[in-house]
């Protein structure tokens, strides 16, 4: 019986909504004679009200339906909920005042018509507020109901933090009851938001979750608020209480915050730094309409590059990847996301020099971001040959085949690790650098490289491994107690990137401010911590040693380079003396050519190293010849007493 009444008044509840407000508005007008005169009416009075009546209230339920007021949940209103209820009501009392005075009415009292709107407000007001407060207050939650729900601290006192305390304080399903409020702020202490009293500090959560008997934390603050989440994280840690995080409300569909989506506290929340400054404007003349080319597109870097093109006004995205399922992907997302933008897709890999050299004349780009390249440490050291092909070779060939098809721009993605390299990677990335450099004056191609170092979430990275090893009881294995890297997002990296490349010079290349740099056992603990666990105890650390080619370490620049900065606070140009170009394209020949005959690994690392050296050193053709020579000589050597 209960269940078909409440689906009878599902069915049926704008016209008993409707009624409602019909009944509001004649008893509105009756209150407002008696009021205007002291509740003694005469007949004439009374004639008045009777004669008007009808046309008041179908007045007002008309205009009031043009607001929208009989859609709306009474249980849930809300201050913009009030305000369109006071658009409603002047809006009606000046279409009544104007019907009356228009029909003839002299007599009538020009009083009633504001008294009438401020009973109206007054009512409805009341009777809104009142059925949300009962249902709140009084139906929605028992004694009962709060022995169950956990005693909850909310950090933060933004909007996010403003609406999570309401929607707690109306919703018991969602378990939890807000005892307090910590500020970053200590002058906020003492007061309230939402009828909840700021009852501490950061600095405070461990006595505040003692005398309280606080069960869990929430982070509640906006975006790039890095530093006060790896403060709260530390003091929760201390206090030993749960503790997890809240998307900012920006990140939140209209800004409405859902207490469903509480999240434990990732990495990205703790490296959080506010977003990069970007010049749109610049970026956008740069890209708008023309067409732009990016070779790797399918990897981490140059997917989200193709995202952030897309998003500038491309007229034409020319995206060349090798593997043909993260391409597929790729363009299925983005003919989703950006209809608008024509989309090629093209198969083919950078090593291919004639195939490049006809997609750039085929599709003729303006601006080219060269993300295509072998990336892992140690699979590189177990590849030379393949890093040497792909990283120099291939990023020779997109050269080329950029000055051929008159681009005009053409940016090299770098990387940290090619600033006094060890690795093969690092390396190969570093004789790139310098084949770019060299080559700036074969043509009016403005060529650039931009490094940068690790980014979260990328293929491969720490973070996805350290949160699979922890899903499965561990242990989590870190290199090295004192590994160090720098992090940043690749939504921040790739923007930078843009930025980067509207104010790219011949030969110029750029480093990007990746604030400080993170010991990555802090980082695997960090992650331990937030998934409720405890490092050494509940998940075990191991560390497994430095692998081949890695750094503790890595630098944007040498002691040599200058870094000056740019118009953007976190770009700078890096003063790096460009090598001769013939010699430079004679060491890259002779690695290829080593690459190509099979040579072995330690053969190929040697003579990349040694090569290397000798570019660093400004040696000369003969010189980069002497050192390939004694390279190969010395291998051949040591094979034969082995």
């Amino acid at each position: 019986m209960k269940n078909l009444l409440e689906d009878a008044m599902t069915r049926h509840r704008r016209a008993m909504v409707m009624v409602a407000h019909a009944g509001v508005f004649a008893a509105s007008l009756g209150l407002a004679f008696l009021l205007r005169f002291d509740f003694r009416l005469q007949p004439h009075h009374l004639d008045q009200v009777v004669s008007t009546l009808p046309l008041f209230v179908l007045v007002k339920l008309a205009v009031f339906l043009a607001f929208r007021q009989y859609a709306g949940w009474w249980r849930y209103v809300s201050v913009d909920d009030l305000v369109q209820m006071l658009k409603a009501t002047g809006v009606s009392m000046l279409v009544l005042a104007g019907a009356v005075f228009v029909s003839g009415l002299r007599e009538y009292p020009r009083s009633i018509f504001v008294l009438d709107a401020l009973v109206t407000l007054g009512v409805l007001s009341g009777l809104r507020v009142g059925i949300r407060l009962v249902r709140e207050r009084l139906l929605g939650r028992t004694s009962s109901d709060d022995e169950d729900l956990l005693r909850t601290v909310v950090v933060g006192t933004g909007t996010t933090a403003e609406s999570l305390v309401r929607e707690a304080s109306r919703s018991p399903a969602l378990g939890m009851a807000v005892i307090g409020l910590v500020s970053d702020d200590p002058r906020h202490i003492g007061t309230r938001i939402a009828n909840v009293q700021i009852v501490g500090a950061v600095e405070d959560i461990p006595r505040i979750v003692r005398e309280r008997q606080v069960e869990q934390v929430l982070i509640a603050v906006e975006a790039g608020s890095g530093d006060l989440v790896r403060r709260v994280v530390a003091q929760c840690s201390s206090a030993d209480v749960r503790h997890r995080t809240l998307p900012p409300t920006e990140a939140i569909v209209q800004g409405r915050v859902s207490v469903q989506r509480i999240r434990d506290v990732n990495l990205q929340d703790l490296l959080g730094r506010p977003p990069a400054r970007l010049e749109n404007d610049v970026i956008t003349e740069l890209i708008s309409g023309e067409t732009a080319l990016v070779t790797g597109a399918g990897g981490s870097i140059g997917s989200e590059l193709c995202r952030q093109i897309a998003r500038f006004g491309v007229g034409r995205l020319v995206m060349v990847e090798q593997a043909e399922n993260p391409l597929f992907h790729l363009e299925r997302e983005l003919l989703k996301s950006h209809p608008d933008v024509r989309l090629e897709p093209v198969i083919a890999d950078v090593y291919d020099a004639e195939r490049m050299k006809k997609v750039f004349e085929y599709y003729e780009p303006r601006v080219v971001l060269h993300a295509a390249a072998h990336k892992h440490v140690p699979l590189m050291e177990a590849n030379p040959s393949e890093a040497i092909k792909n990283n120099i070779i291939g990023t020779l060939n997109v050269i080329r085949a950029a000055q051929n098809a008159g681009v005009e721009r053409c940016v090299l993605i770098s990387t940290d690790k090619a600033v006094n390299p060890t690795s093969v990677m690092g390396a190969t990335k570093r004789v790139s650098e310098m084949l770019m450099q060299s080559l700036v004056h074969s043509s009016d191609t403005v060529l650039a490289a931009v490094r940068f170092g690790n980014v979260l979430g990328s293929n491969g990275s720490v973070i996805p491994i350290f949160k699979n090893q922890i899903a499965q009881g561990g242990p989590v294995t870190v290199t090295h107690p004192e590994m160090r890297r720098y992090f940043m997002t690749i939504p921040e990296a790739t923007q930078l990137v843009l930025q980067a490349a509207t104010y790219a010079n011949k030969g110029d290349v750029f480093v990007l401010d990746m604030g400080d740099p993170v010991h990555i056992v802090d980082v695997a603990r960090d992650l331990i911590r937030l998934s409720g666990l405890e490092p050494d105890e509940d998940i075990e650390i191991v560390f497994s040693g430095i692998r081949p080619g890695e750094k503790l370490f890595e630098e944007l620049s040498t002691k040599d380079e200058e870094t000056n900065p740019t118009q953007h606070e976190r770009i700078f140009r890096c003063e790096v003396a460009p090598p001769d170009a013939d010699v430079v394209l004679d060491a890259a020949m002779r690695l290829e050519g080593m690459a190509h005959q099979g040579a072995p690994r330690a053969q190929i690392r040697r003579a990349l190293f040694d090569l290397l050296g000798a570019l660093e050193a400004r040696a000369t053709s003969e010189a980069v010849a002497q050192v390939a020579a004694r390279v190969i000589k010395l291998e051949d050597e040591a094979a034969r007493r082995g």
